[in-house]
């Protein structure tokens, strides 16, 4: 497939969430995969309060939120790929991510970084999913 052809497959997710000035798309599929990576943002685009509970909780809700506009739901979760600024948050990231996920789990990794984009961010994932 053409670099030409391969982005005419290319399309937006269209999502209610906060709309970022950055140059992103919130999701995108092509050839059959959803690409995103979600972030603990509200719909006014502010990092929520409440440690790394709540901050997991509203990256994960953005997902599913993402995942409905798609029309898939977490089954078709592939991947995952959570980044955390402290490997003490994991044990809570785990729990909150079991709510959302049945097995078969996606596959995934966890990653402890120095930081994210926003200094008060304490979690991001970056998921692939099937769709049709």
């Amino acid at each position: 497939m053409s670099n030409k052809s391969m982005a005419k497959t290319k399309q937006a997710v269209p999502t209610s969430l906060f709309a970022s000035t950055a140059p992103l798309e919130w999701a995108i599929t092509a050839n059959g995969t959803l690409y995103t990576a979600q972030i603990p943002i509200d719909n006014q685009g502010i990092v929520v309060e409440g440690g790394i509970e709540a901050q997991t909780r509203q990256t994960l809700d953005n997902l599913v939120h993402t995942l409905d506009c798609a029309d898939v739901d977490t089954d078709a979760v592939l991947q995952v790929m959570i980044y955390v600024t402290n490997a003490s948050y994991l044990p809570k990231v785990n729990a909150i991510y079991a709510e959302y996920f049945k097995a078969p789990f996606p596959n995934r990794a966890a990653l402890v970084v120095a930081g994210l984009a926003r200094k008060e961010m304490l979690v991001e994932l970056v998921v692939y999913a099937a769709v049709s």
